[in-house]
Order: structure tokens, then sequence, then C-alpha cells
């Protein structure tokens, strides 16, 4: 039997104090240890499922304020670096044990379809390879260095793949029936894409040597996951479907959201704790929740039964005085007609909890945006209006609208769009914010100095500033979008997602929703930068009470160009 080996990865996932998270794939069962330069190691043992073998490895003793190289260990074979390997050495770098006075850099984007796709496509340079490549050309320049990769979507597609993947299905004997011949459906099946995207050379570098944090949007699982109610009635009624939900949520637990947890949350979390106490063969664990965790979104609308009945994808950090949360957009909607909520109550409870505290800067990601384009918010809320309809042609015509244009990013769940802005406007302004409502009963805190929420999904690029009727909120909020990394959006749709920014078409669709009963939007907005249709990146870096942001595009010979640079806070 052939020793094993590095099939993905190293992947570094989360520094935090005097530990590191790294997370591996390998060939065969094996005990992987990670030893650094400076003397910190970590060992783990493989668990299995679905015949792939996997390990998260913690990283004990490192030292603080510190930048070490670090090698990979499969069963005492040094499996990284590579041998004759022509890229830096992977690094990992600690914040200060006080890290509260350090600036705080996260790089974010969404939508990355693996490089194999330029060729059947002809897409633009991958932006996420130029970025890797202008970091290793220079990986000792510290204030270059990011804190954070914030990936915010559809890092795999699983509805649209590649040509070898579709001759890798085409070979397959046994699908279920009517499953779509060019989309993966079985949990061995997504193994591949994530094969096919993070062993790019420059990525898995990348990955090795800066923390990573995701969270999944549509295709991850199929277009358009979980629309609408009808929507999932629909899938549910298909024979390849139980089989694709299940498998695409449990390899996205696997190759992505365990590595989003921090030491402490991964020996906490019960699914960790079943793989691992299975550790020969944990296929039954990951079929099983799977299976379970797409049911059980039905019945977290519940708010005293969701701690029990529902597994939580959305999660919070800190990086000095920086907090972000994560919030999951797509698998936990509540969508019953007149009730739909982009979080059902418990988390929601949740957010408010990690969104109060003592910080600068407060960033949500989530992968899809609060604020879009002011014309096709309105449209959003006008069709969630009408499918609310009591008539049921209108309400017919509304869902079938819905579906067909995807209306549903936060303007089509109208409750949970008006409550984020509700919740920024008491955080802007500080203790005057808390009049004693469930939110405000708690400790009064100051304002942080800003408020972003990083999102993706919609194929180009903006930044966005929110204004309050209140005059009290003082913290300048902004809508912060990059997409894609690797993809691109139709050239026809590009002069109407510009339209949407313009005051006339806005006026009209904003007509057509106070005509079927709309209210105002609770918060205005207007765009200071973009659109930008290109692959990109985008920085936001706080130093201090200072914010800023910068988004760069990859040019034709695959580099990065800013194309916007934009202060959203200054210090006082």
């Amino acid at each position: 039997m052939p020793a094993p080996r590095l099939l993905i990865g190293p992947l570094l996932r989360r520094v935090v104090g005097t530990r590191a998270t790294v997370w591996v794939e390998t060939s065969a069962p094996a005990t992987v240890r990670v030893r650094t330069a400076d003397g910190a190691e970590g060992t783990a043992t493989t668990f299995s499922a679905y015949d792939h073998h996997y390990a998260l490895v913690v990283v004990e003793g490192l030292t603080p304020d510190s930048a070490t190289t670090y090698e990979v260990l499969v069963d005492d074979e040094l499996a990284w670096p590579e041998p004759r390997s022509a890229f830096p050495p992977s690094v990992i770098r600690t914040r200060a044990a006080d890290d509260r006075e350090q600036p705080v850099r996260l790089v974010f984007g969404s939508c990355r379809e693996t490089t194999q796709h330029s060729t059947a496509r002809k897409l633009p340079p991958d932006a996420l390879d130029a970025y890797a490549r202008r970091l290793m050309a220079d990986p000792g320049r510290a204030d270059a260095q990011p804190d954070l990769l914030v990936l915010l979507g559809d890092q795999v597609y699983a509805d649209e793949t590649s040509p070898t993947v579709r001759r890798l299905l085409k070979r397959r004997r046994r699908r279920p029936e009517g499953a779509p011949a060019t989309q993966v459906v079985s949990f061995d099946e997504y193994t591949k894409l994530y094969l096919e995207s993070w062993r790019d050379p420059e990525i898995r570098w990348l990955f090795s040597t800066v923390p990573s944090v995701m969270i999944f949007d549509d295709h991850e699982v199929i277009d358009d996951w979980n629309t609408s109610a009808s929507w999932r009635d629909d899938m549910r009624a298909q024979p390849w479907w139980a089989e694709r939900i299940g498998s695409g949520l449990a390899s996205y637990w696997v190759y992505q959201h365990l590595g989003n947890l921090d030491p402490d949350e991964i020996a906490a979390d019960p699914v960790y704790r079943k793989v691992t106490a299975a550790a020969s063969d944990a296929t039954e664990v990951l079929r099983e929740f799977g299976a379970r965790v797409d049911r059980e979104a039905d019945e977290a609308h519940d708010t005293e039964r969701w701690r029990a009945v529902q597994y939580q994808w959305s999660y919070a950090l800190d990086l000095g005085r920086t907090r972000l949360v994560m919030l999951d957009n797509r698998c936990s909607r509540v969508l019953e007609r007149g009730n739909r909520a982009m979080l059902p109550p418990g988390e929601w409870s949740w957010f408010l909890d990690r969104a109060h505290g003592v910080y600068d800067h407060l960033v949500v990601g989530a992968s899809l945006p609060w604020l879009l384009p002011p014309g096709i918010h309105h449209v959003e809320a006008w069709n969630e209006k009408l499918a609310d309809s009591r008539h049921r042609w209108v309400a017919g015509f509304a869902e079938r609208l819905r579906r067909a244009l995807d209306l549903e990013h936060w303007a089509a769940f109208r409750r949970s769009f008006d409550a984020l802005g509700a919740l920024f406007a008491r955080l802007g302004s500080g203790p005057a914010g808390h009049t004693g409502d469930r939110v405000g009963a708690g400790p009064a805190y100051p304002p942080p100095a800003s408020i972003s929420v990083l999102s993706g999904d919609v194929h180009h690029s903006y930044v966005a500033r929110a204004r309050f009727p209140d005059p009290a909120v003082h913290t300048p909020v902004h809508q912060l979008t990059c997409s894609p990394i690797h993809n691109q959006v139709p050239a026809a749709m590009r002069p109407l997602m510009r339209l949407g920014w313009s005051p006339g078409p806005a006026g009209a669709t904003r007509a057509l929703a106070r005509c079927a009963g709309v209210r105002r939007p609770s918060v205005r907005w207007r765009k200071l930068a973009g659109p930008y249709f290109g692959n990109a990146v985008a920085t936001l870096a706080h130093t201090g009470r200072t914010a800023d942001v910068t988004i760069e595009g990859t040019t034709g010979d695959g580099h990065l160009r800013t194309v916007f640079r934009r202060r959203l806070a200054s210090e006082g």
C-alpha cells in the first residue's frame, strides 16, 4: 500500500493567541503532525468518511507577535513543503498578546470558479491567483500581510462544473434517477470540486500561509438554493435531491465550516465529536447530519426550540478591536409567506448578542448584499409584497417571478432588512440608542467607529453608504460588495445593474413598490464607488478608529490594479 500523502492542504484556518488550526486531506488514514521552526507543534489522527480522510490539527505553543515557518508530516514523512518547491515557505503569523492597538487587514471576495473554466468560458484572470502571486513576490513585507481571508460564498460550483468534472460525471455508472448530468450529487463528487479548486498551486500556497474563514452561498449546493417555500417543495420532490442536499451540507462542514471554528469551538462542536469518535468510518455520521440539518431548517422557527433542533452555520470572532460576525444567508431561512426572514428567531437573537460589545469596528459578513442598487431593491420588495397576496393568481405570478429573476436578497426578506438597519442605527447612536427595549436592556456600549457589511454574489463590486433618519446615528455604515473573484456577469446584464443606481429607474421602481403597499425603506443609501464588473479582491483595513477599503481588479496579464479606494471612517 502506498504511503499516505497530502491531497489538499495544508489550509491555515484560524490563528487565535498562541494556537493555530491547520486543515488537511490525506490519501489514506494517517497521523498528521504540524511543527514550526520555533518549536510549536500539534498532532491529529485523521477521521474518515466516504473513503476520504481529513485532519484538523491544533498547533499549540506559538510565540506571540511572531512569524514562523512550519512543515507538515504525514505518518512522520515530510509532506509540506513539497520538494523543490519554488514558492516561499508557509508561515504562521501571530498577533501580540495584547493586540488591541494592532491594525487589522481583512481581504475578502466571493464567487470563484476553478481556473479550468478559463479555457471553456474565457473568463478574465483569477483575482485570488493574482493576489497570491503578488503576496509571494514579497512575503516578508509586514504591512502587506492580511490577518484574515474572508470568502463570502460560491467557493465551489456544484451546478456549473468544469470540463474535467463533467468527464468524471459522464464515466459514473450509478447516479440517482433524473440527476442533472453535469452537476454533482454525491459526497465523493463534491470532493472533486474542492480537489480541483484548492490544488491550484498559487491558491494552495495562499491558503497555507494566510488564515481563512468562509461561508456558503447557493452554488455550493445549487443555484437559488432556498429561494422560497415552493422552491423547497419542488426540489424535495426530485428523486436525487435528498442525496444532493445532504452531500452538499456534509461536504461544506468538512471542507469549509470546520476550519471556521476556533480551537475551543472545535472541541465543543457536536458533529466533530461524533466524527472523531467514529474515526475509522464516519460516513454514517455525516450522511445523517447532512440529511438532518436540512430538515431542521423547517423546525427552527420556534425560538424556544431553536437551540435543540438547529445546527448553526453563523459564527463570530474578534481580531484586535475588530469584531467579525458571519451570517448564514441560505440554509436556515424562514420561508413562510408573510413571515420570511434571513435567520430564524433564535439565531437572530444570537446575532444580536454578538453584535453588542466593546470594539472599534463591527464587520458583518453576509453572502448576499444588504444594500442593493435601489432600483433592484424596490423590485424585490414589490415582489415579496405580491407573493404574500391573498389572491392566488397574484401570489403565483409573484412566486414565478421571484424564482425566474432571483429576487431573494435581503430586500426580499423585508423584516430582516429592516431589523438589520434598526440594529445598526441603535449601535451607531451609542448609549442614546439603548432605550429599554430588548436589545437595549443590557449594558450600554459606546458606538463603534465603523460598521461594514461585506458581501458578494452579484458579480460586480461597489461601495454604498447607509443614511439613517435619526441624527443621533454617528457611526458610518457601509455596504462593501466584492464579486466575483473568478467569474463574470453577462454583458447584457451590466446596463441593467448600472441603471439600478440611477435616480430615474430607482424612482420608477419605488413608485411600483409603493402602489403595491410597500412602505418606504427604513434606511436610505447612496453609491460611493462602482459598479465595477471585473474580477476583484478587496481589502478592509482598520487602524485605530480609521477604516479604509480598497478594491483591486485584474489586468489582462493577470496582475492587480486599484479600481477604487475609499476612507470609510476617520479617527475621532
